[in-house]
């Protein structure tokens, strides 16, 4: 499949389900101002090409009990890389993960019930990886959501 490049419609119906992915497709056509099937196919289309990835549900960590969260960056052995990601895929409470570019390596949005989870999740888990050759905590005193 050739991917086509977003025009304004795919981008309002993106926006659209930025703001709320539980809306029908109705409503989003209504918003976007075009038919249902055209947003239907539309849909499918960004879904297919790997614009849209999923659908999910955004959570106040603090009302779902994750009272403690922080960002913790870490430096890694180049050639560890690949394996450590799968790795870290399987720590449930780490909800992002980004290879960057800097003075670390991969920074991690690390939530847990409380800082002794938290603690247990850094010092027991992640300094212990394979490849994990330091990490820095950055604690979160207050989350914002701009969506």
């Amino acid at each position: 499949m050739v991917d086509q490049p977003l025009d304004e419609v795919d981008r309002r119906i993106l926006a659209e389900l930025t703001r709320d992915g539980r809306q029908s497709v109705t409503v989003v056509a209504e918003k976007v101002h075009i038919s249902r099937a055209h947003a239907y196919s539309r849909i499918a289309r960004l879904t297919d090409s790997g614009v849209l990835t999923k659908f999910t549900a955004l959570i106040d960590p603090i009302k779902a009990g994750l009272r403690s969260s922080a960002y913790v960056t870490l430096k890694v052995q180049q050639h560890a890389w690949r394996e450590l990601r799968e790795q870290l895929r399987l720590v449930p409470e780490i909800h992002h993960i980004a290879l960057v570019g800097g003075d670390f390596d991969v920074i991690l949005l690390v939530r847990a019930e409380d800082n002794v989870g938290l603690r247990r999740v850094i010092f027991d888990q992640l300094q212990s990886m394979p490849g994990v050759m330091d990490t820095q905590t950055f604690l979160v005193f207050e989350d914002i959501d701009t969506r």
